[in-house]
């Protein structure tokens, strides 16, 4: 029986992956707001009571001198407030010496930006943007193709332990010999098109962010004299690359064994960014997983595109052979309509040309599927990556995710 009931993709003509992206910036409004509502409901009272002791202090000081002139008061502070922020004032070390100046790269390339080291010259707020543009786009490049190989691993520790499993649900003996080859064929049949689940990933890489950061922030909360927990909010805010710049690391004049913190401090940085940025493209599939159960929910008739399936004279990945020069070896269906009877079954070699016209196949359709035939030969024939080093396109691939 027909549904009686069409969803609003079906009205507004929409395909899936368009259904998804405005369910998507839907979703990411509406969190958005909700967001905006509970900070501000948790933020704006304690904004009030700051607010209000600065200017009882400042009354304070009026009254206790009342000969100060309010606005030779109010320049000073203003010039106090940006040498502080530029880092001249208090027990600070140097902002634009080596250690300072790669420190303030550091945080350009990985898009943390904390806001404590700034150019102020012209000409060096002109070579940011041309240092910053480069370095930035190879940071991501890095970020993926550190993402392809945390996910290849970890791919392949899974792939382990679950070979592992079934052997031993199968009973097979791996230490006698004679089993040990029928083990690795039937492991390689049962596992030929098995992927890891992306849920597993995602806890792997959230165990191992949260173990980081914890590492991290045992070295940082008693060098830096903060608490503990702040350590863990300043090791999200750095690792998530948001960088606001309230907690900022090495920044006093001296330290205790600076040259191995500062050695450290880099190391975990760059690791935490990682593993950070692995797990939010991975959760990220989640989401996208959470979004397509959303539009089924919603009763969506969305305009799949589908994949093309076998129908008379028509190219399949099953009928491609040989290709070979201008020609290409074909095999027409049994049932086949064309008026060409001899040619069907026959396996002969018809020249490129006649091959469309017979069976009226467009050329686009024709790359199209060759393509899709070749990747798939290559990729069941290679353990590494094929195609782009996106993540998105990483973590379909890897995790099985196509048709998420």
């Amino acid at each position: 029986m027909a549904r009686s009931h069409k969803g609003c993709c079906s009205s507004l003509h929409l395909r899936e992956d368009n259904a998804r992206f405005f369910l998507l910036m839907l979703v990411m409004v509406v969190y958005m707001l909700i967001g905006a509502s509970v900070f501000m409901v948790l933020e704006r009272d304690n904004e009030q009571v700051e607010k209000q002791q600065y200017n009882e202090h400042v009354q304070a000081f009026y009254d206790r001198y009342p000969d100060v002139n309010h606005t030779d008061l109010e320049r000073l502070l203003r010039v106090h407030s940006e040498a502080e922020s530029a880092g001249f004032v208090g027990n600070k070390r140097p902002r634009w010496d080596f250690s300072g100046s790669f420190y303030f790269v550091g945080t350009v390339v990985s898009t943390i930006g904390f806001g404590m080291t700034t150019p102020r010259t012209t000409a060096g707020k002109i070579l940011l943007i041309f240092y910053g543009f480069f370095g930035c786009a190879g940071a991501i490049l890095f970020f993926n193709l550190f993402l392809e190989r945390i996910i290849t691993f970890l791919a392949y520790i899974l792939r382990a332990i679950h070979d592992r499993e079934i052997r031993r649900k199968l009973g097979i003996n791996n230490n006698h010999k004679n089993n040990r080859r029928d083990s690795g064929s039937i492991g390689e049949d049962s596992l030929n098109d098995w992927k890891p689940s992306v849920y597993w990933v995602m806890l792997i890489l959230l165990l191992g962010a949260v173990v980081i950061a914890c590492c991290a922030s045992a070295m940082y909360y008693p060098v830096e004299d903060w608490t503990y927990f702040e350590a863990i909010y300043f090791c999200f805010v750095t690792f998530a690359t948001i960088g606001f710049g309230d907690y900022v690391v090495s920044q006093k004049e001296n330290y205790v064994n600076v040259h191995f913190y500062r050695l450290g401090n880099f190391v975990f940085i760059v690791i935490g960014c990682c593993c950070i940025y692995s797990l939010f493209n991975v959760t990220s599939i989640v989401i996208k997983q959470a979004l397509n159960w959303m539009i089924k929910k919603m009763n969506c008739e969305c305009r799949i595109r589908r994949k093309q399936r076998g129908r008379r004279n028509a190219i399949t990945p099953g009928h491609l052979r040989r290709m070979k020069g201008n020609t290409v070896k074909v095999e027409i269906d049994a049932d086949s309509d064309s008026e060409e009877g001899g040619r069907r079954n026959s396996g002969e070699m018809i020249s490129m040309r006649d091959f469309l016209q017979t069976n009226k196949i467009s050329l686009a359709l024709m790359q199209k599927q060759l393509y899709e035939t070749q990747q798939r030969s290559q990729s069941g024939t290679t353990n590494g990556f094929q195609g782009g080093v996106g993540p998105l396109a990483i973590l379909n691939k890897k995790l099985g995710q196509e048709d998420c």
